[in-house]
């Protein structure tokens, strides 16, 4: 890649010898005249025995000129030209050591090519003119050190760049004298600096006169020239090193996406057994029981030298793996690709334990071993669960609540099909949408024009009961139910059930009526005012759907499809929701659209699937227009949430859950809360009124439909276990999930066993940690698995049982836990299998640094100017010829 050469050789003031050679130098540099070239024969001929003899004396006194541009050209090709240009770059850099030497400096008064900026080439910062001998005789006087450092570059890289002028070397150099100030030492008022351009055809370069005002200031070190080239070459190279950064962030995505799988990798070696490292697990297990005993910081710098050696073998050991050792070479020939550009030697490499860009794996190594105990159960590889998308996994296997209710739709506007008979006492019943009917249900659910009122609703059904139309008994029956606008009264709801439901059955004695049939069959299968059977409610279903009622079909098809009442026949509940459907019901339509998509009861169908989706969610919405049904409400809201059959959208579900939740809808209040809980800003006032329902959920009696409180309940406790969006309370925790625990929440249980297992939150109880674990695991909890099995097998708190060990890890490991494969495939390799799960996090966690610490760090696109930059830019303005209280350019911050 593209490099400069740069020499900073420095001569001492204060003897007579040097002042006048300083002073001579000074005028050389900005006087220097143009030479006549050789001929291109002449230039192309060998080189001269007398040239050979000089150079070989160069490079033996100086063996660093072998490190110049011009040694390359002369050993790549020895000619006249290049010999010539060797032997005057190696004079002018090393002036330093021949400057007395009266032939060398004879030699230097007459060399050419300097180019002018008016009457010399003397140039520094701002644009007032210099006069030569002022300077040179201010130079020649001073007493102090003075550096005369040289910068060279290829000619092709000059053109290229741009620096084949002495304009663009003044306008770099005015910009970076603070950074050389800097780097020798000198406070940037005191700086003095000159230059001058010398444009020779192979590599033209600058000379430096660099000083303080101050003769006591200014040392210049290894380091400083170090930072004074990589100052250069971003400045020179500012275009090339973006490409350079470019190729290395490629790079650097490559190797990211490659320890992924080098992390992979080795996990699948230590499976087959082909990372077999026993000095790793002695090395730990050593490092682990030493910490045991050791007082103050368990930290890597507070550590003894010896327990330091142990870390810092560990650490070489996991690095001889072979991917690893891989993975370091890349990253140090990655590292060197940028130092090359400004560093002429290489460190010798060192191992990684060694390498401060690694330290932090020390601490980590450090902090595995002190947590790792052979009494101490470590299960952090099962945090981080996130409880939100579980519950959302568990309501979408759910279908009996997620998207099939058992209670439908009361809404149908009978129209000519009204009934109304008499009964014994000569009291009218009937079933009539009656205009005052009408108007109490816009009260109960709202309208665009009249705004929802619970009392009036409640009031108008009383008045409209009365009169004997049973559609309002079964609402009232509802209103006590759900706690509309009334205290939650089951008693009394039954006892308007019980009357619904007699009041439909006198109807359908009368004369037989689909509509009847469906609603008595609908009371049956919910369990309103009756025990629930769904056998019976199958037979009133069927009678209805007979005579083609869709929401009949829709309902036994629904006990086909579950089983329930009837036997399980996936084909013949298919054929009814199909039914149905085509009646454009869009229940039907959504169930219809989950069998194509699942090929359940009939064959795999994607497009149909998408078709009947869309249609459910415009029926939907056509539905919820006329009617404002909770239940409805609460379907569009799930389907905007999850874009089924319509785009995401969930500003507008949450709209319909609001709606919904004000009818009483359970299931709508618990979406509310989960999405609540997902935000990571939530509103304070949302905030509040989720925990309200989770805690009324918590309290409430058996009416909460079982999969809701056990799920609610279960979001509670991990609130108060976690303790970030209310106050942290343990025992709270617990008792929610022992509520769900008993509601049968396997994960409530797996939270319970942790608990007692760890002790840390509160009092280890092992017999109660293993009665939840084993409940948990026999319902097929892979985690709770995974922590039973890891149990018996280390057998710290029970005793051992290898084969019950086996038996749980093997039905996690079958779940795809990976930690559970790994017990089952080092069960015999390490005295401690534990020990595995350590080395594939503390390979993980390697994987990470080589990620992070892949240089050169680009800063981020945002400025931020603070008071050192700020200092470090009024510096600049110094250097460039303004005066330090100039105000003219100020910067407004």
């Amino acid at each position: 890649m593209s490099r400069i050469i740069l020499k900073c050789p420095y001569l001492k003031g204060g003897r007579k010898k040097n002042a006048s050679h300083l002073s001579n130098l000074v005028t050389y540099m900005a006087t220097r005249n143009g030479v006549e070239k050789l001929s291109k024969t002449m230039a192309n001929l060998p080189s001269s025995l007398k040239q050979e003899d000089l150079i070989r004396q160069f490079t033996q006194e100086f063996p660093e000129t072998k490190d110049l541009f011009e040694y390359e050209d002369y050993a790549q090709n020895k000619t006249v030209e290049n010999a010539s240009e060797f032997i005057s770059i190696a004079l002018e850099q090393n002036i330093d050591k021949i400057g007395q030497r009266k032939n060398y400096i004879d030699y230097i008064a007459n060399r050419p090519r300097v180019q002018r900026m008016g009457t010399h080439g003397l140039f520094t910062g701002g644009d007032d003119e210099i006069v030569l001998s002022r300077i040179a005789e201010e130079v020649g006087n001073h007493t102090g050190n003075i550096w005369i450092p040289i910068i060279s570059l290829r000619r092709e890289d000059a053109i290229r760049t741009g620096f084949d002028s002495a304009e663009v070397w003044h306008n770099m150099l005015s910009y970076f004298a603070p950074e050389i100030a800097e780097s020798m030492k000198i406070p940037i008022e005191n700086f003095r600096w000159y230059a001058a351009f010398h444009n020779e055809s192979h590599h033209p370069h600058v000379h430096m006169v660099c000083y303080s005002t101050n003769p006591r200031e200014g040392y210049l070190t290894k380091k400083g020239i170090e930072k004074m080239k990589s100052g250069l070459v971003k400045s020179i190279f500012k275009n090339e090193m973006q490409l350079i950064y470019e190729e290395q962030t490629r790079r650097r995505d490559q190797l990211k996406s490659e320890s992924r799988e080098v992390m992979l990798k080795l996990i699948q070696e230590i499976k087959v057994g082909t990372v077999n490292n026993p000095r790793i697990e002695e090395l730990f297990l050593n490092l682990s029981q030493e910490l045991k005993s050791t007082t103050g910081k368990k930290v890597y710098g507070y550590l003894t030298s010896g327990l330091k050696a142990i870390v810092d073998e560990l650490i070489d050991e996991i690095s001889k793996e072979q991917v690893l050792s891989k993975a370091y070479e890349l990253w140090y020939e990655m590292r060197e690709e940028v130092i090359n550009s400004y560093m002429d030697e290489f460190s010798e490499r060192l191992p990684l334990s060694k390498q401060k860009e690694f330290k932090s794996i020390k601490n980590m190594i450090i902090a595995e071993a002190n947590q790792f105990s052979m009494d101490a159960f470590d299960i952090n590889e099962l945090d981080g669960i996130d409880d939100i998308e579980l519950l959302e996994e568990i309501f979408e296997s759910n279908e009996s609540f997620v998207v099939s209710s058992p209670e439908e739709v009361d809404h149908e506007s009978l129209g000519s099909m009204d009934r109304t008979v008499s009964s014994e006492t000569s009291e009218n019943i009937y079933v009539k949408w009656t205009d005052e009917y009408k108007l109490a249900r816009d009260y109960l659910f709202g309208t665009e024009e009249i705004q929802q009122d619970f009392g009036e609703a409640l009031s108008l059904l009383l008045e409209e009961a009365q009169n004997g139309n049973v559609l309002s008994v079964y609402d009232i029956g509802r209103i006590y139910s759900d706690g509309l606008g009334v205290e939650k009264n089951h008693e009394v709801a039954h006892e308007y059930y019980v009357k619904a439901l007699s009041g439909f059955q006198e109807v359908e004695a009368q004369k037989p009526w689909k509509y009847t049939e469906y609603r008595i069959g609908k009371m049956i299968a919910v369990g309103l005012g009756t025990e629930q059977d769904y056998q019976i409610a199958a037979e009133w279903f069927h009678l209805s759907a007979e005579k083609k009622y869709k929401y009949a079909q829709y309902s036994l098809g629904a006990l086909h499809h579950r089983g329930q009442g009837v036997e399980q026949n996936l084909v013949r509940a298919f054929e009814l929701y199909l039914k149905s459907a085509n009646q454009n019901f869009p229940y039907a339509d959504f169930e219809v659209a989950k069998m194509y998509r699942d090929g359940v009861g009939t064959d795999q169908n994607g497009t149909k699937s998408v078709h009947h989706f869309q249609r459910a969610f415009s029926g939907f919405e056509v539905l919820e227009n006329t009617s404002h049904d909770d239940k409805i409400q609460y379907r569009l809201g799930w389907m905007l949430q999850n874009g089924i059959g319509t785009e995401p959208d969930l500003q507008k579900a949450k709209d319909y859950y609001e709606k919904s939740a004000k009818l009483g809808n359970v299931y709508s209040s618990f979406a509310l809360a989960k999405i609540v809980f997902k935000e990571d800003n939530p509103d304070p006032e949302d905030l509040k009124k989720a925990i309200e329902f989770l805690s009324a959920v918590t309290n409430s009696d058996d009416s909460v439909p079982k999969h809701i409180k056990s799920s609610a309940v279960y979001l509670l406790g991990k609130l108060f276990l976690e303790g970030k969006v209310m106050t942290k309370n343990i025992h709270q925790a617990i008792r929610c999930f022992e509520i769900s625990h008993e509601y049968g929440n396997q994960w409530a249980s797996y939270q319970l066993g942790k608990l007692f297992l760890q002790g840390k939150e509160n009092p280890k109880n092992i017999d109660r940690a293993i009665f939840y674990l084993t409940s948990s695991s026999e319902a097929g909890n892979p985690f709770s698995q995974y922590l039973l099995g890891k149990t018996y097998l280390l057998g710290k708190d029970v005793t051992k049982d290898k084969d019950q060990a086996i038996k749980w890890l093997t039905l996690s490991a079958e779940q795809g836990n990976e930690y559970a494969k790994l017990f089952l495939d080092n069960i015999d390799k390490f005295k401690d299998p534990s020990v595995a799960l350590v080395v594939s996090r503390l390979l993980n966690h390697m994987g990470k640094i080589f990620e992070e610490n892949l240089i050169p760090h680009r800063n981020s696109n945002g400025m931020k100017i603070d008071s050192k930059l700020l200092r470090k830019l009024k510096e600049k303005k110094v250097a460039q010829g303004h005066k330090r209280n100039d105000k003219d350019h100020e910067m407004l911050i």
